[in-house]
């Protein structure tokens, strides 16, 4: 049964920081657009209030996220307890990006650790808080952090990354633009 939560209690923030990997979901309008799923890890999540998060968005294939956030601001964050008790969290809420150029970037980049790549920030206002059991979730053991995505954005520098996003991060799946369009356009 699902419990909701006025906001983000410090149990449930301890609980979030305690997650190796946690999930975003986005969506556009339409109802033939792509519902995007995607997992994030290398401690890239903050709490920044009981109704506020935000995440440090590493370069990737795509920037579905960022171009769903631009026309509807919806977005879903969900943590399984993998070992431990078990436990399922989700967060609702309303979310936008925050690019490097942005007054905003130099105070909110300070919150993460300094990893090669970082394209954007996504800062989400919460709206809703529910947890429920998890008792059908693995039980599995975390090894490490994969280095792939920082290896592979070292090799390819600043030069290289702007390229990448030039071709690969300016429209999502389904043609909707990102912040990165403004850049590239």
């Amino acid at each position: 049964m699902a419990t909701p939560h006025d906001s983000i209690t410090p149990e449930l923030s301890a609980f979030i920081a305690a997650q190796s990997i946690f999930f975003v979901a986005t969506a556009p309008f339409a109802e033939t657009g792509h519902v995007n799923l995607s997992p994030k890890g290398l401690d890239t999540l903050r709490v920044i209030s009981p109704r506020q998060v935000a995440y440090l968005d590493l370069h990737g294939s795509g920037n579905e996220t960022a171009a769903h956030l631009m026309e509807n601001g919806r977005i879903t964050f969900l943590f399984c307890a993998f070992a431990g008790e078990p436990k399922i969290l989700r967060i609702y809420g309303k979310g936008r990006t925050v690019q490097p150029q942005c007054q905003e970037w130099g105070q909110l980049i300070s919150l993460f650790p300094e990893l090669v790549g970082a394209r954007q920030i996504v800062v989400v206002d919460v709206t809703h808080v529910q947890t429920s059991c998890g008792f059908g979730i693995p039980v599995m053991r975390f090894e490490q952090h994969r280095d792939t995505l920082q290896t592979w954005a070292l090799k390819k520098g600043p030069t290289g990354l702007a390229d990448y996003r030039k071709r690969k991060n300016v429209r999502s799946l389904d043609g909707l633009p990102t912040p990165q369009a403004n850049e590239f356009e």
